[in-house]
């Protein structure tokens, strides 16, 4: 029995050696080829597919009947024929469109019958070439039933050497003969046999100084459990010796099991990935192998590789310039407010007050900016001055004046030393005419014109400042304003508000910071005289749309283009395959080439075969290069093949 399970060995084997030797002297490889449209299975199909149409379109005034056709060889003429195209075929290279910012690469790996045996397993390997990096995809593997059979049973083995593995090492214990000792010598330790609480050792030990662990390792077979423990330390070694292929689940795109059908096999692969801005071609190669068992029968040479090149609308971008329009005013205004503090019934500026050394500071800082500012000539001033409520009201409209004609010449004085220190600075310049030289002393900062104003009782800020307080109490909020919207004479109002409660509040906390002083700076733009200017920007929002539609970030271009509603926003819809909204917006446009040449692909999309070809022509005939273009495009590819589009 031995002698025939050996002859049949060898004779396996020796089939196996003349089997791999033929294919090795007939360089035989796996195919790697492109799909038709037709849909494949495993098997190869030979459905053929009809295309059989008519279409009439008119071409710059000229009426056309177009035909599915075909060149005559004879005549040299197209002529109308119901073509049958076989299911296989055997380009090189293929035009994918780009949609929603990735394409499919579909291709199929094609296993000669030579090369399908039961024993055997074929590991084929393919590799995406993508901008001089190559990427590995996942694997195909075709697993002969014999092969997985002997794999399986590999399985099998290995798993009854794990059945022999004990995991629970008490079964090594003599549990009876243990109890028993253990009830005679350490009657203790034997009552806590199913408690779980917490003992010391002193318990479990016998009045021989004979622990539980001691008679456990005692009643233990050590020979029994030597040998499990040997059996777990060769776990990883067994595994070897018995799984010699190993049943792979990961990174695999397919792993079949065949019986040897003895046709040729065939698989449609589909790879999708995300395309980038620099991405124009995508390559793949096919390597494989031969095994049996865990050793490598042979190694297939590459197929011819394959080229994928990407359509991407993002080509048809429209990338002139876009302009707004803005009105550039001659004058222009800034306003802003300090706190200048006041003694009481003075208006006399006092830096050494208050926060007002901090508050000139700030000031004199912001005029320095606007009278050297490149842009503006400052042209006046006006200071308004307001005041506290507490005294009369008419000393108060008095008092604010005062502080603002003080503010006033304060600032007028400091702009004054600005000025003179400017043309120090700047010296002077000489002109020279033919017939002498002039000199003419230059200032550099026009003359500034200060206004003062009375603000008054600062009752406005008041309001803000009660409204918004945290520490007022609603029914004080509520009883100042029943005071305040009730009195109209504003001393009679303050009189009244000096009686409440919150009196204190107001006077303490809220009147200092009603002693504000506003500043209105009127400006004008240097050299200009018109009142406006009408000028064009760059758009920048409109541009940086464009930008992401040419980087292929089509969500974010639309985002970006969706209030233009103009022909880059209608790519962007294609792009995402958005081809109603697209449709909408071009129909509605000038029909140019590019507009008509994107019209025939969104029609063909929707079955509009007709309109299809009649934009297409038209956009050729309004822009030649079109002519080449529509090669590359799936949809208006099949359209030129269909009706010899480009023969016309």
């Amino acid at each position: 029995m031995t002698l025939l399970v050996i002859l049949v060995l060898l004779n396996g084997s020796c089939s196996s050696s003349r089997k791999i030797s033929s294919i090795r002297e007939g360089g035989m490889r796996a195919g790697l080829s492109l799909p038709d449209d037709v849909k494949r299975t495993m098997q190869l199909d030979t459905t053929f597919t009809c295309v059989e149409d008519t279409i009439t379109v008119t071409i710059d005034g000229r009426e056309m009947i177009l035909m599915h056709a075909v060149l005559d060889d004879e005549s040299g003429e197209m002529v109308a024929a119901q073509e049958l195209r076989p299911a296989v075929v055997s380009a090189r290279f293929r035009n994918i469109a780009e949609r929603h910012g990735k394409i499919d690469l579909r291709f199929q790996i094609t296993v000669p019958k030579e090369m399908q045996d039961s024993r055997w397993q074929l590991r084929f390997d393919p590799d995406m070439i993508v901008m001089g990096d190559t990427v590995s995809l996942d694997r195909v593997m075709i697993t002969g039933s014999d092969y997985r059979k002997s794999q399986l049973r590999g399985y099998q083995q290995y798993r009854k050497f794990l059945s022999g593995i004990v995991s629970d090492t008490t079964s090594f214990v003599d549990i009876r003969n243990l109890e028993i000792f253990l009830q005679r010598h350490i009657p203790r330790a034997y009552a806590f046999r199913n408690d779980t609480s917490f003992v010391s050792d002193e318990v479990f030990e016998s009045c021989f100084g004979v622990s539980d662990i001691m008679a456990i390792d005692h009643y233990t077979d050590k020979l029994a459990k030597r040998r499990n423990e040997l059996k777990i330390s060769r776990k990883d070694r067994m595994r070897r010796r018995f799984v010699k292929s190993p049943i792979v689940t990961e990174h695999i795109r397919l792993d079949t099991v065949i019986s040897g059908s003895g046709e040729e096999l065939i698989y449609d692969y589909v790879q999708t990935i995300k395309t980038g801005k620099d991405l124009r071609k995508v390559g793949i190669v096919l390597s494989g192998e031969i095994y049996e068992s865990d050793r490598r029968l042979y190694l297939i040479p590459p197929a011819d590789p394959l080229t994928f090149y990407i359509s991407s609308l993002s080509t048809l971008v429209d990338r002139r310039d876009r302009y707004l329009t803005r009105v550039i005013e001659r004058k222009a205004e800034a306003n802003a407010a300090w706190y200048v503090d006041f003694r009481k019934g003075s208006a006399v500026i006092d830096e050494s007050l208050s926060t007002n050394a901090r508050q000139m500071d700030n000031i004199r800082h912001n005029l320095r900016r606007l009278i050297l500012n490149d842009t503006f000539d400052l042209d006046s001033i006006t200071i308004t001055s307001f005041a506290s409520p507490e005294g009369a009201r008419s000393h108060n409209d008095r008092l604010s004046e005062n502080r603002a004609r003080s503010v006033s010449g304060y600032f007028g004085d400091f702009v004054a030393g600005l000025r003179d220190s400017i043309a120090a600075e700047s010296g002077f310049s000489i002109s020279l005419s033919e017939d002498k030289g002039e000199t003419v002393d230059t200032d550099p900062t026009p003359q500034i014109r200060f206004i003062s104003n009375s603000g008054g009782e600062n009752w406005f800020l008041l309001d803000h400042l009660v409204d918004t307080d945290t520490l007022l109490s609603e029914d004080q909020k509520a009883r100042y304003k029943e005071i305040s919207d009730g009195i109209e004479d504003l001393d009679k109002r303050e009189k009244a508000l000096s009686g409440e409660n919150f009196y204190p509040r107001l006077r303490d906390d809220f009147y200092p910071l009603l002693r504000t002083v506003q500043f209105n700076f009127y400006l004008h733009r240097k050299g200009m005289v018109k009142d406006t200017v009408h000028t064009t920007v760059p758009d920048t929002v409109y541009m940086k749309g464009v930008q992401a539609l040419t980087d292929r970030e089509y969500e974010k271009a639309l985002d970006l283009l969706m209030p233009y509603q103009d022909y880059n926003t209608a790519v962007a819809f294609v792009s995402l395959d958005r081809n109603l909204s697209a449709l909408h917006i071009l129909e509605g446009l000038k029909r140019t080439a590019a507009v008509n040449y994107l019209l025939a692909i969104l029609y063909a999309r929707c079955g509009d075969v007709r309109q299809a070809v009649q934009c297409y022509l038209t956009s050729c005939s309004q822009e030649p290069s079109y002519v080449h273009r529509g090669n590359l495009d799936p949809e208006i590819s099949e359209l030129i093949r269909n009706y010899g589009l480009n023969q016309q």
